[in-house]
């Protein structure tokens, strides 16, 4: 039995493909089903019922592939343990990100990682929160960059910075005159929101703890919903309705926009907290040390403080 033995059923489990797996190990499929077939030999068992389709391990299989997911795990944290002592940082680094974030906070920070740190492999990808926390689990990512807390015991959460939200507001509506807003203004009847499964609708929605009028925006031909934070704020410039949004979204904008749409809120300021997530089985500490600084070097230093402000949670976005 090895390791590669293992690590081919545990990657023929996850695509429920003999082709598919071999493709991700850039090994021929010949080649993976002959490793496999000499572990199913020496164990005296069969992994995979290859007469279904697609491929499905068999009762015996799936303990097997669970105990190679743990044996797997364990081997790759003497790799990290090892690395973490190495004065330079290298080796593969996957981070998730949500969609509220990252368009706004990556270039900030991601050209001064790569150029100080040229030997690591920084593999980011977009997701929302409920993914990144799976894929974690699973060791598919190695870090998340998203809204805390999570209220969730399997992983660790550091703090980075708190963004504050700022309402956006087309020029028709009842807010518009106001120079800075109270949370109690906020109604749901008139504010585009998130679609759902994005932790910043679920904070939107315990900001204005009310339900959704039957007719929003007082239009009852009009009902929206986006994935996308830029998307809101032009319907907002096309004169409906209103929007919240994270500080790093409209810092790029112009002054004239900002002026003529945007509004701060006054004390206590609502923010999300933003943390770097890892699991607690997570080892490859020096590398998140390094990125976790880069971040923080690169956001705006008012960001770094939470004082008079309310920290929206996002246990349940």
């Amino acid at each position: 039995m090895t390791l590669l033995q293992l690590s081919y059923i545990v990657c023929v489990d996850k695509h429920n493909s003999f082709s598919k797996a071999a493709k991700d190990c850039f090994v021929t499929q010949p080649t993976l089903s002959m490793q496999i077939q000499k572990l199913e030999e020496e164990l005296g068992v069969k992994v995979f019922d290859r007469g279904k389709k697609p491929v499905a391990p068999t009762e015996i299989g799936k303990v097997i592939i669970d105990q190679a997911h743990t044996i797997l795990r364990e081997s790759e944290k003497i790799k990290q343990s090892i690395e973490s002592e190495m004065t330079e940082i290298t080796g593969v680094f996957r981070v998730g990100i949500i969609p509220t974030l990252a368009p706004y906070l990556l270039n900030l920070f991601l050209q001064n990682f790569i150029t100080k740190h040229q030997k690591v492999e920084l593999v980011i990808e977009e997701l929302q929160t409920k993914e990144i926390v799976e894929r974690l689990m699973r060791d598919d990512l190695d870090a998340g960059l998203l809204a805390t807390p999570l209220s969730q015991k399997s992983v660790i959460e550091r703090p980075l910075f708190y963004e504050p939200f700022v309402a956006y507001i087309s020029e028709e509506h009842r807010l518009n005159p106001r120079k800075k807003i109270h949370i109690k203004d906020l109604q749901l009847s008139d504010m585009w929101l998130l679609t759902e499964g994005h932790c910043f609708r679920g904070q939107t929605v315990e900001l204005c703890k009310q339900k959704r009028t039957e007719h929003p925006h007082g239009k009852a031909s009009l009902k929206f919903e986006s994935g996308n934070l830029d998307t809101l704020r032009k319907l907002v410039e096309q004169n409906y309705g209103m929007t919240l949004l994270p500080f790093l979204a409209v810092r790029e904008l112009s002054e004239e926009k900002k002026k003529l749409y945007m509004r701060e809120f006054v004390p206590p300021v609502p923010k999300r907290e933003i943390s770097l997530v890892c699991s607690r089985s997570y080892v490859k500490k020096k590398m998140l040390d390094v990125f976790a600084h880069e971040i923080t070097f690169s956001v705006p230093v008012e960001l770094l403080e939470k004082e008079k402000s309310l920290i929206l949670n996002s246990a349940n976005a």
